[in-house]
């Protein structure tokens, strides 16, 4: 596999692909997140697809520019990598953030998306669709709150990776989920400082400019226009909540085909690495029913 960081308008995105004559298959990391969380899921596509596992800007490996942290930014970002990799047709895997991106993506850009699979993008921040609901009002002075906390926030400092792992690990180890899965992934989610030491390749900034950004984004419109089947994912929380649920039933009325799988125990997000094999075969036979049914081009 190829891994190499690809210039595109001033702004370097690192991306790990393998292409060939065979379907391709995007994957789309989370907010704050890694293409190294794909490590249990893409070897049980790569004999059958090729692979494309980019780090958004502001993530990973790639570039951190001052601003740009827009879902529709990161979107625009992957459709130009799709291009300069000449693909002119995909499915689309995304987690949290990345099923944001996805279906931006495919929004803008039916003709390019096959299939996607949405393990996110279920509901808005707030509005009639979303988690907080309430008057214009209500709203704003919400915002104003989560405004306030998000300034407060500071960059966690390590003196070594390892005092980062072992701090993640032993809330993971609680939880009864950690595999070599998440230390691939948390591995890869520091950069170094100047100093030696070590810090997120998700910055604060980043963070604050894309929260703020999406707590505007209404689902809904995306949907609208979207052409290809989807796959939801809710986690076990998303899916005991009804707030969610309802929002999801709104969503998924927009489409022309969907489906809906809820696997036990998934951790949003994190299922990916929490259960590889299962959500991998899940992912699987839903991009190869796609195929059976002609959706390849």
């Amino acid at each position: 596999m190829i891994e190499e960081m690809i210039m595109l308008d001033g702004v370097g995105i690192h991306v790990k692909y393998s292409l060939n004559k065979k379907p391709v298959v995007l994957f789309l990391h989370f907010s704050g997140g890694n293409s190294r969380m794909w490590d249990g899921i893409i070897p049980q596509f790569e004999a059958d697809y090729c692979i494309i596992a980019p780090d958004f800007r502001g993530h990973g490996q790639s570039n951190k520019p001052e601003s740009g942290y827009h879902i529709d930014d990161m979107a625009n970002d992957i459709y130009k990598l799709l291009q300069r990799l000449n693909v002119s047709h995909c499915h689309v895997v995304g987690s949290s953030m990345g099923a944001e991106v996805g279906l931006s993506l495919a929004a803008s850009h039916p003709e390019l998306v096959l299939s996607l699979i949405c393990e996110g993008a279920l509901y808005n921040e707030f509005g009639e669709h979303g988690l907080f609901n309430g008057t214009e009002v209500q709203i704003e002075q919400r915002k104003e709150t989560l405004r306030a906390q998000l300034a407060e926030r500071e960059e966690r400092i390590f003196t070594t990776k390892a005092a980062y792992i072992e701090e993640e690990k032993a809330k993971l180890v609680e939880q009864g989920v950690w595999n070599e899965y998440f230390l691939a992934f948390y591995e890869n989610n520091l950069q170094q400082m100047e100093d030696g030491r070590f810090t997120y390749c998700y910055l604060n900034r980043v963070r604050t400019e894309y929260i703020q950004k999406y707590w505007d984004v209404k689902f809904e419109h995306y949907y609208k226009k979207v052409q290809c089947p989807i796959l939801f994912l809710p986690s076990e929380d998303e899916w005991e909540n009804e707030s969610i649920r309802n929002s999801l039933k709104m969503f998924s009325s927009l489409l022309r085909e969907y489906e809906i799988e809820h696997i036990n125990h998934a951790l949003h997000a994190y299922v990916w690495m929490q259960l590889p094999l299962a959500v991998g075969e899940v992912a699987k036979r839903f991009i190869r029913k796609q195929a059976e049914k002609g959706v390849n081009r």
